[in-house]
């Protein structure tokens, strides 16, 4: 049980940001519009944020900084409800996509939150050792 519970749940929380990941490098012209208006250099964004998935990815799947991984995650993932996904329920026709995104990023950041609980009693946090 250990295995499934610790492992396993790891890699399956870890495996969507490696693919969400992938997706801002290959289709990082289509998601330039995501980002908000205000901010300038939407493809550094796109780029930014890819990267900062990645590495949460690689950090919660090998064990390596998993409670800071995920706290960055869990800010990174409410940026995203409230730049993204908040605005974008003020159209109707993004209204329900908008939603779902929200639903979705928010649901990850509780896991994120909850991951880094976890690691936090098991192992500090690493960044200030």
């Amino acid at each position: 049980m250990h295995f499934l519970t610790e492992k396993v749940a790891r890699i399956l929380f870890a495996l969507p940001f490696g693919v969400f990941s992938f997706f801002h490098f290959v289709r990082s012209m289509e998601m330039t519009h995501v980002v908000p208006s205000w901010l300038p250099g939407a493809i550094f964004w796109v780029y930014f944020t890819g990267l900062a998935m990645l590495a949460a990815c690689i950090c919660i799947a090998t064990k390596m900084f998993v409670t800071e991984a995920c706290l960055g995650l869990t800010l990174l993932l409410i940026i995203f409800v409230v730049t993204v996904h908040i605005p974008g329920l003020s159209h109707e026709r993004t209204a329900q996509m908008a939603m779902a995104g929200l639903l979705k990023d928010v649901a990850l950041a509780g896991g994120a939150l909850a991951l880094a609980g976890i690691y936090y009693r098991k192992e500090g946090f690493r960044l200030l050792a």
